[in-house]
């Protein structure tokens, strides 16, 4: 059975429940739902409210147009996104389950994780569904957003190996050595996955509603640290341009997705900050969360504490720590300069991009911080 609002509706964005095949799914639990004073205000236009000349996507490669033409052909979709997915794979997502269901296509978004509740707006037009295992519903495309690598969407890779469907994936990440897609739209060069789908709306023909307009503009604000990353281009902010000119309100999605924390955040931050040691004169910066903390703190959601440390003159690399439930420790790496935190991550079965990048490591939080500080400290000389 599939419990919960899991499939997309047609066109409208309403969401309808359907039965399954033995599937067994979880819709996510929106914690601190915000209220209708926290949502976007601003009426949604199907045309522009102010004379912008719209861009043109880049021409679509070979294996890009392969994309476009199952994405045209398909009947069934399941969308999915790497563990603990944020908030460019479910923003992209709600923007492709948009584009399908304009296009008369059946729609089931699932991912190995719930949904983080400061997203909870997409959750108004898109029923975002959680694996717990069995069979999935029968489809005969399954779009893997947001990462390029099969073990990277967890628990549901043996399910998504025992459905005979085709394989498409849509990313922005460095393509591994061995291929096991059937198609793919990849551009490395891309600030974000939502771009990618907001390239392929154009290319279809089709004009996206409020909530694929919000699930791209979240993607790229998510993955651009709102602009102020130096993977922030001119197809990025021209597509900003755009939503905004449409009727996303920036100001909302802002407030929707960074200040609905609980009191204790600003001290849970603070002994975040309190725990940070420095390597190598300070060119690195280590702040990590043991246990319990780790594990409930939000401290280490998100690039808050990062950008904090980013900010001390000396600092090139932050590391931060979180130590999971399971025991396995969360890492996500950043870095201000040229150093490449992405090889640093792939050492430990990880990735992501040059500047920004994260795995997840077994092990204490000792050894692994252990570990991580000697891999960054040989990497950052290898540079120097």
């Amino acid at each position: 059975m599939l419990s919960g609002t899991v499939q997309c509706g047609k066109r409208s964005g309403t969401v309808a429940g359907r039965e399954g095949t033995g599937s067994r799914l979880r819709a996510p639990r929106c914690v601190g739902a915000t209220s209708d004073s926290n949502l976007p205000k601003r009426p949604f236009s199907d045309e522009l409210a102010l004379p912008l000349t719209l861009s043109s996507p880049p021409k679509p490669s070979p294996q890009q147009r392969r994309a476009l033409d199952l994405l045209r052909e398909g009947r069934r979709f399941v969308l999915t996104g790497h563990v603990r997915p944020d908030g460019d794979c479910i923003g992209a997502q709600a923007a492709l389950a948009n584009i399908l269901t304009a296009l008369d296509k059946d729609v089931w978004i699932i991912n190995p994780d719930p949904v983080e509740p400061q997203f909870d707006y997409l959750s108004r037009q898109f029923g975002y569904g959680t694996y717990e295992g069995g069979e999935l519903p029968q489809h005969d495309v399954t779009v893997m957003l947001d990462f390029c690598d099969f073990s990277r969407c967890g628990r549901m890779a043996s399910a998504f190996e025992e459905v005979a469907s085709q394989k498409l994936i849509i990313d922005h990440h460095v393509q591994g050595d061995d291929p096991w897609w059937d198609a793919a739209y990849v551009d490395t060069s891309a600030s974000a996955t939502g771009i990618l789908v907001y390239r392929i709306a154009k290319q279809l023909g089709v004009e996206l509603d409020r909530g694929g307009a919000e699930g791209v503009f979240t993607s790229m604000v998510t993955d651009t640290g709102w602009f102020k990353y130096s993977n922030t281009d001119a197809e990025t902010l021209t597509a900003a341009g755009e939503l905004v000119a449409r009727g996303v309100d920036p100001d909302a999605l802002y407030r929707a997705i960074y200040q609905r924390k609980g009191r204790a955040h600003p001290t849970e931050t603070g002994r975040a900050l309190s725990s940070t040691e420095y390597f190598m004169d300070d060119r690195l910066a280590v702040v990590c969360l043991p246990g319990e903390n780790g594990n409930a703190s939000t401290a280490l959601e998100g690039d808050e504490v990062l950008d904090i440390l980013r900010s001390v003159s000396s600092v090139e690399v932050v590391l931060s720590l979180r130590e999971l439930a399971d025991g396995a420790v969360k890492l996500s790496a950043r870095s201000k300069t040229d150093f490449d935190v992405n090889l640093l991550a792939r050492q430990f079965d990880g990735g992501g991009h040059k500047k920004a990048s994260g795995a997840v490591i077994e092990g204490t939080l000792d050894e692994v911080k252990s570990q991580l500080v000697a891999a960054t400290e040989a990497l950052l000389r290898g540079a120097s």
